[in-house]
């Protein structure tokens, strides 16, 4: 993660969002009232959906439960099957 003061930010702005875009770079802001923290869309809405997903009610002991299964007794995709 960059950090930048509010200053540079404003001379270097393109390159700045270019970099954040491109590369995935979060950039925190620093100004007089405090920091803010620039991040990619992309970036953005995989927290989002970090965030949803973590909220689903037992959904990470499932994903913890699969961790632990053994891959060679795994079978394969059948629709059928009760998730």
């Amino acid at each position: 993660m960059s950090v930048t003061s509010i200053s540079v930010l404003r001379k270097n702005l393109f390159s700045t969002f270019d970099n954040v875009i491109d590369y995935n770079d979060a950039v925190t802001v620093s100004t007089k009232k405090g920091n803010a923290v620039i991040l990619s869309e992309a970036e953005y809405k995989a927290m989002l959906e970090t965030i949803y997903l973590c909220s689903q009610k037992g959904l990470v002991e499932k994903i913890k439960e699969g961790e632990k299964e053994d891959i060679s007794s795994m079978s394969t995709f059948n629709p059928n099957e009760e998730w």
